[in-house]
């Protein structure tokens, strides 16, 4: 019974140090992390701010040696203040979902010093990062184009509303126009900038409305265009448009998709939680971390996304209200 009771203190001992080191493991990183993204002014950037909190908030119940500096900017010129004032504060790691790609130049001198940089999805003009990561965005509107494309029996008027003229932008468009040009029967009507900005949408497709006696299909590859285009429609009183796709996978399109809605019937992810990642990803490559199970020495330069389609059939593995909820 003694050497029975011997045994077990002793396997118990060791799971402890074992759990100890786990722990101490994780309170070895160590860091002051910048990040810098845009203001929430849509929906879309809620949700990226809603990860970033989650984000920062894990990582300091893990470790409490880390230190997480957030700045958001309602422009390209302020965002770049902000970068320069992060390096002033002298941060290890630089997490930047920029603007647009005019922010090319800042994030270079971050880079050159040695600061350890992951830029998010718009991009930058050269590769002036340790780690890029974005989503599929040819793979985004090719799965969207082709839902469409299906959807009309391969024939129909599509209208396109785009974001904001970056690489992604011009990605997704060229994207979508090259998808549709293996379908006779599919035109593209127009294609015209909504800026990623739901009231401009709105105008965009009014304008779309008086123009065009028959519209079958809006592609805004945007959640928050797409709200625009459909407030726009509702308010025409017409009902010859069939389809509706934004992307993005916002809750309140889920909800629609879950609750039936004849208009908006699939969406395709882009991942808001992707913010989350890339701030994970700076305070790991700060600290030399690679993977769990990955053989490389150092983290992949470029990550990219999958994009999936979300339809009836497994919208429900994608809802989750909770993303769009304060933390206190």
């Amino acid at each position: 019974m003694k050497k029975m009771l011997v045994i077990l203190l002793v396997m118990g001992l060791v799971f402890c140090l074992a759990s100890m080191s786990i722990l101490a493991e994780q309170a070895d990183y160590t860091g002051k992390i910048g990040i810098s993204l845009p203001t929430a002014t849509h929906g879309y950037l809620g949700r990226v701010n809603w990860w970033v909190q989650k984000a920062v908030k894990d990582w300091e119940e893990k470790c409490p040696a880390l230190e997480f500096l957030v700045l958001t900017a309602d422009n390209v010129t302020k965002q770049a203040a902000d970068i320069e004032d992060l390096m002033i504060k002298e941060i290890d790691s630089l997490i930047v979902f920029p603007f647009d790609a005019s922010l090319t130049s800042i994030i270079e001198v971050a880079y050159k010093k040695g600061i350890y940089t992951v830029v998010i999805s718009r991009g930058t003009t050269k590769p002036v990062y340790n780690v890029y990561i974005s989503n599929d965005d040819e793979g985004y509107t090719r799965e969207g184009t082709e839902w469409i494309a299906k959807e009309l029996d391969y024939k129909g008027k599509m209208v396109i509303i785009e974001g904001i003229p970056c690489p992604i932008n011009t990605t997704r468009i060229d994207t979508i126009k090259a998808t549709a040009a293996k379908y006779p029967g599919l035109e593209i009507l127009d294609s015209q900038p909504g800026d990623w900005n739901q009231q401009k949408s709105l105008t965009v497709m009014e304008n779309y409305l008086q123009k065009y006696p028959q519209i079958d299909a809006v592609y805004t590859a945007d959640d928050d265009m797409m709200k625009g285009a459909l407030q726009a429609y509702k308010e025409s009183g017409r009902s010859d448009i069939k389809i509706f796709l934004g992307g993005g996978a916002s809750q309140e399109m889920l909800k629609r998709i879950i609750d039936g809605d004849k208009l908006v019937r699939a969406n395709v992810t882009f991942p808001p939680d992707v913010m989350a990642t890339a701030i994970s990803l700076g305070v790991l490559g700060y600290n030399k971390q690679a993977f769990e199970g990955f053989y490389q020495k150092a983290l992949p330069i470029r990550i990219i996304l999958a994009a999936e389609l979300i339809t009836a059939e497994n919208v429900d593995s994608y809802y989750n209200p909770d993303e769009m909820k304060e933390i206190k």
